[in-house]
């Protein structure tokens, strides 16, 4: 070999891995770039904005819990208990329990109980629910019992509404009210003494079946009838299945072809619950509580042009009575005269001027610039509704409408 040629090659041998070396660095980096905006843009595909997931949009038809309800009685209390004088049935409760253990309670002779309450128990059945797994119980007081706190419930069935027992509850009470009395009839009372719960103190004695896996089709059904969602989640599932499955009966239901098998179905579901869909947008709706004087105006709410004008009217009276003194001499007595100021005023009077497709920001930032209360709004929208300038749906809570009074 010359020489010459292997000096020329050992002194151009260093720059050329340093050339390779730099050339590999920057390949690796661009790759990483791209990595970077590959997972951003998978995310940004994968969680959409305003996306919800199908287990808060929907349930599975089937799928729900049930209510029960029994009759029991607590006993252990510290003379907190119902007054039998008042309430036979507790002490009827209490000989058909001794008679069923062998205690015979003698003709005519009613025990004057302080320590034992007459309760009313119920509880919730979770779907799914297996024999020998516990659920919580809520006991609440039927008589005049003062308090439940320290005291025990005895064995009492838990029924639904076919009459059948689903459940057995037993336990001590877990009070979270306080009751104290004095003599004199005075009495300071916390929360609620008269009812408690009972942590996992009912235990499933029956199955209740849910009709999850009896068809072949499994059924989701809105928590808000809309047709826009319902036709969005049934085109997700088809393009997440890559199929033709999901189709949407209504507003409310969409009809999934499901696996036959139980473990494949609940594998389906487990994926299924977790599609993210844009749901469709509310009604336009201006919800209005009459009691309190809240008002909730939607993002779907548009004004029409309109102009508006708004004052408030003020009474005031007051009386003010003047002691009149006779003149001197005069044979006559002090009298006291009654005097009566009205005063009436009138504040605001401002117009502004709502322009055509007003959001709901400009309709809020209008209203406070004028400085309208809760119930200067209240009467501004319902004019713009009279006046079919609102384009959205009013809806009043009234105080009869929330304690469930027609």
């Amino acid at each position: 070999m010359n020489p010459t040629n292997t000096a020329q090659c050992n002194a151009d041998g260093p720059r050329f891995p340093a050339d390779v070396s730099s050339s590999r660095r920057a390949t690796r980096l661009r790759f990483i770039a791209l990595v970077i905006v590959f997972e951003l843009a998978l995310l940004c595909v994968t969680f959409p904005a305003h996306a919800e997931r199908v287990k808060d949009l929907a349930t599975v038809a089937g799928v729900r819990s049930n209510p029960l309800v029994g009759y029991g009685l607590v006993v252990g209390l510290d003379g907190s208990g119902d007054q039998t004088s008042q309430t036979a049935f507790t002490v009827q409760s209490l000989k058909n329990l001794l008679n069923q253990l062998g205690v015979t309670v003698p003709t005519g002779v009613n025990p004057q109980l302080k320590n034992v309450a007459a309760v009313a128990i119920h509880a919730e059945l979770p779907a799914f629910a297996k024999p020998g797994q516990a659920i919580d119980v809520t006991v609440s007081s039927l008589g005049n019992a003062g308090s439940l706190r320290g005291g025990s419930l005895l064995m009492a069935p838990l029924k639904g509404a076919d009459g059948q027992v689903y459940a057995i509850a037993q336990g001590n009470v877990v009070v979270g009210g306080l009751g104290v009395s004095g003599k004199d009839g005075s009495r300071v009372s916390v929360n609620v003494p008269s009812a408690g719960r009972i942590p996992r103190g009912a235990t499933v004695e029956r199955v209740v079946h849910s009709g999850f896996d009896s068809g072949p089709d499994i059924r989701l059904d809105l928590n808000v009838p809309d047709f826009t969602t319902a036709a969005r989640l049934a085109t997700g599932i088809n393009r997440m299945l890559g199929e033709q499955l999901a189709r949407p009966l209504d507003a409310v239901t969409v009809s999934v072809m499901g696996p036959v098998d139980p473990a494949a179905r609940v594998l389906f579901m487990a994926r299924l619950e977790n599609l993210d869909v844009e749901p469709g947008q509310a009604t336009a709706r201006v919800i209005v509580n009459a009691r309190t004087g809240t008002v909730v105006v939607g993002s779907g709410v548009r004004v029409l042009p309109a102009a508006v004008s708004h004052g408030t009217l003020s009474v005031t009276i007051s009386e003010k009575p003047e002691v009149v003194q006779p003149e001197p001499f005069s044979r006559g007595q002090t009298a006291v005269v009654p005097r009566t100021d009205i005063e009436v005023t009138q504040s605001g009077g401002q117009m502004f001027v709502l322009d055509g497709g007003v959001s709901l920001d400009d309709l809020v930032r209008a209203v406070n610039r004028i400085g309208a209360s809760p119930g200067d709004l209240v009467a501004i929208l319902e004019a713009l509704k009279q006046a079919g300038a609102l384009r959205a749906e009013q809806v009043i809570i009234s105080p009869a409408a929330e304690s469930g009074r027609p």
